[in-house]
């Protein structure tokens, strides 16, 4: 029976766990490894499944994996770790023969940039080792490349527009506090903003595009533009694309409290001294930070990220948005998360499990959008996470 080993001891490798430990007769052994084993512990300690482990472990040491992969013997590993780990972590899979899949790409830790061509590169000797790679299967980026391979299959000739939205309508009550890592997530949003359009990317200012955009059962928001990474693999994957955005809420408050560390430079990933010491002010302030694991008690609300998409099909325009909402206090009563750690941890289980089943196959490095939708969203509901579309109707995007 096949086995998985979990990297990563956060929100999101909680949920993975405890999603994997429900579908024993496909994961019949789980280790999650991490730097600090005592979090694995806690982890397994809340998990019903006869056969879980766990262990320490220095992602970023490829020797340490490779020990840890041939003494274990998985059949996959599930990085969510850092995303500064990616290329160790697939060293390891290369050197043992195991198959990798990951939520985030990977993006070097003295630069705020993240891109595919770090691990787009291993595609050949994936190839050549007879292993799959899985890059990005959290929810943005993996289900909505999922969402929009799904609407090029069934609903379009061609997709021309695409816009990805994510809106947390949550409140967890702290003054200012992240989803995810905040090292990951402070880099991530106050990169310049950048976007496809007319066969080029074009960037803005951070915050500085923005427009309302009404989500379901939610209802409107303003939302901003930014970059994120999924962007890039589908307009190389689906060239017909003629512009490709994306959109993330955030309240009034939030954007208050990051310019004011922007402003006094906490959010800086350039070394500092202080007191003798080479300290990080974005790291520091991670410290100091409320753990996103720990906010899920008394988190309420939803999330709703989608994909709203114009294109031909017979010759016609046709318009489709297709979605998922997920409640925060739902997914805390079910695995002791929030709903931004729920939603990407269920598609990191659901992804390993249509490699193990063989709905997914192939040698080499894929994006999740090159993969067949169809068993993937048959599946998605029925682990947490409903989905739903609007055929037709006007578009919430004016050009």
């Amino acid at each position: 029976m096949p086995k998985v080993l979990i990297i990563g001891a956060g929100g999101v490798g909680n949920v993975v766990a405890q999603k994997c430990a429900q579908i024993q007769e496909v994961f019949s052994d789980i280790l999650i490894a991490s730097r600090t084993k005592a979090k694995c512990d806690a982890i397994a300690a809340t998990i019903n499944h006869p056969r879980i482990t766990t262990a320490q472990l220095d992602a970023d040491q490829v020797p340490d994996i490779v020990a840890l992969i041939q003494a274990f013997q998985p059949d996959i590993v599930i990085n969510v770790a850092l995303p500064y780990q990616d290329l160790p972590i697939m060293d390891a899979c290369l050197a043992t023969g195991v198959h990798y899949l990951d939520t985030a790409n990977y993006e070097p830790p003295d630069e705020a940039k993240f891109e595919y061509k770090w691990q787009w590169a291993y595609d050949d000797r994936f190839q050549e080792a007879g292993i799959m790679a899985v890059l990005g299967c959290g929810f943005d980026p993996g289900v909505t490349g999922i969402f929009t391979a799904h609407a090029l299959k069934h609903h379009f000739d061609a997709i021309h527009y695409l816009d990805i939205v994510d809106c947390n309508a949550g409140d967890h009550g702290q003054a200012f506090a992240t989803n995810f890592n905040p090292e990951i997530n402070i880099r991530e949003i106050t990169q310049k903003g950048r976007y496809y359009e007319g066969g080029e990317w074009k960037e803005i200012d951070p915050f500085s595009l923005h427009q309302p955009i009404d989500y379901p059962e939610i209802g409107s928001r303003e939302s901003y533009l930014l970059y994120h990474e999924e962007l890039e693999s589908l307009v190389k994957h689906i060239p017909t694309i003629k512009r490709a955005r994306f959109w993330m809420t955030f309240s009034q408050a939030y954007l208050t409290h990051l310019e004011v560390l922007q402003n006094v430079g906490m959010t800086s990933i350039e070394p500092i001294d202080y007191e003798g010491q080479q300290i990080i002010p974005l790291q520091f302030l991670k410290a100091v930070l409320p753990l996103p694991s720990s906010l899920g008690e008394n988190y309420e609300g939803q999330t709703s990220i989608g994909c709203h998409i114009r294109g031909i099909k017979d010759g016609k325009e046709k318009t489709y948005y297709i979605y998922n909402n997920c409640d925060h206090a739902a997914a805390y009563r079910e695995v002791g998360a929030q709903a931004i750690a729920y939603t990407t941890g269920v598609p990191a289980m659901l992804g390993a499990l249509m490699v193990l089943t063989g709905e997914w196959q192939g040698t080499g490095v894929f994006n999740v959008e090159q993969l067949n939708p169809d068993p993937f969203l048959a599946k998605l509901g029925t682990y947490g996470l409903p989905w739903h579309e609007r055929v037709g109707g006007p578009s919430v995007f004016v050009d």
